[in-house]
């Protein structure tokens, strides 16, 4: 995802780049829920060995707060869940499961000083996250050159894994779920004439937007107007104005919920009354505020809580006896990356990072709560989607796009 997720650009490459290269350049705060670095972390490339210790330690950087609080939130809550069972289990390998959740504010500096802190002070054996794009690139390399193994749970930009052998994910990216947002509006919504409301400061929505119309042109579809915003914008209506005069029959909004609410409400006032598309960003409780002006509306995500085979509906039963709430997509891909994680580990040949990332890179047809996962040779998670109509703010199950077969 959330992307936050998907840099497109090679400047965007770069300045992902350029802020894990801070990392040698903070000091050594001691923030409790920012985590600040245990030391430089620079030089080359190496396999972290595996400290020996009477624990099994996984790292888990996310945004606890924040404007994308919810995305971190419902990770961090789905990887307890699989901490706690796993715990239950007898551990890993006859350890405890320890995990270490460091809260990086939804920046991407703090999320190389997590990331840091984790490995260099705290000495996890592998690092989970993040939700977004943007910030799996700033972690992403500090994993990669100190050599231990990350999983992104729900970042699907492509370049996230393209950093090394180290990265993997456990979600599908981008340029399926563009594929995605596209075959649904042209087949099962029978649209053919639509407009893009993305922001252009994001790299998650900036990419899934190229990925659609990319995706819509190819099944005949016409995209008459592309409108862009900045972070921070409150006032869409210039924007929406302009797609109504072009007589579009839906408006594909790939950005996060935080946006869509304020979107969805001002084209409604404009009279502006065709559906809203978007994709995983928009997965989060938050969009009951919209009312009801998101009836009618869809989004592609990882799971459905509605689905009703045996081990999907455990884990929403389970969730909901601990934190109180239907488990969103975010729980559930938090909840997949940790057990994949563990089952990696016990196949691995020892705990180094070398060992460990080649036994989760060698995950096939794992059967996750958000569907049947194979980590393919780029590292990314070849599965289905699904596609959620929102009805007076709850996501309600509409289809599922299959993968597209290798």
């Amino acid at each position: 995802m959330f992307t936050l997720s998907g840099v497109r650009s090679s400047k965007l490459t770069l300045a992902a780049m350029l802020v894990s290269g801070l990392a040698a350049l903070v000091g050594c705060g001691e923030k409790k829920d920012s985590a600040a670095p245990a030391g430089n972390t620079g030089g080359s490339t190496a396999t972290t060995p595996a400290p020996e210790g009477a624990t099994f330690k996984v790292g888990h950087y996310a945004s606890l707060t924040g404007s994308e609080a919810t995305f971190g939130v419902s990770t961090d809550n789905g990887i307890k869940l699989a901490v706690e069972e796993q715990n239950a289990a007898g551990g890993v390998k006859g350890k405890k499961v320890e995990l270490i959740t460091y809260d990086n504010q939804g920046k991407p500096q703090e999320s190389v000083t997590a990331v840091t802190r984790l490995i260099q002070q705290d000495k996890v054996l592998a690092v989970l996250g993040e939700v977004a794009s943007s910030r799996s690139l700033a972690g992403g390399p500090v994993c990669q050159r100190l050599g231990v193994p990350m999983i992104s749970p729900s970042s699907t930009n492509p370049d996230v894994t393209a950093v090394g052998d180290m990265i993997s994910r456990v979600c599908f990216i981008d340029p399926f779920q563009g594929y995605v947002g596209a075959k649904f509006v042209a087949e099962n919504l029978k649209k053919t004439k639509g407009a893009t409301l993305y922001n252009r400061a994001q790299a998650y929505s900036s990419g899934l937007n190229t990925n659609f119309k990319e995706a819509f042109a190819k099944l005949g579809g016409t995209v008459v107007d592309e409108q862009a915003y900045s972070d921070g914008d409150n006032d869409f209506s210039a924007q929406l104005s302009a797609i109504k005069a072009k007589g579009a029959e839906f408006i594909y909004v790939p950005g996060y919920y935080t946006e869509v609410v304020n979107i969805a409400k001002q084209a409604r006032k404009l009279g502006l009354n065709v559906p809203l598309i978007g994709g995983d960003g928009w997965d989060s409780e938050e969009l009951k505020n919209a009312g009801d002006a998101l009836n009618g509306c869809y989004f592609s995500n990882h799971y459905s809580h509605e689905d009703p085979r045996p081990e999907v509906q455990e884990f929403v039963k389970k969730y909901q006896a601990k934190f109180g709430k239907v488990p969103d997509g975010l729980a559930a891909l938090g909840y997949d990356a940790a057990k994949i994680l563990f089952d990696a580990a016990a196949r691995a040949q020892s705990m180094s990072g070398k060992d460990l990332a080649a036994a989760i890179n060698a995950t096939k047809d794992y059967q996750a709560i958000t569907g049947k996962i194979t980590i393919d040779a780029n590292r990314n998670a070849q599965k289905d989607a699904v596609v959620l109509e929102l009805v007076n703010g709850v996501p309600k199950y509409a289809a599922t796009i299959p993968a597209p077969k290798n």
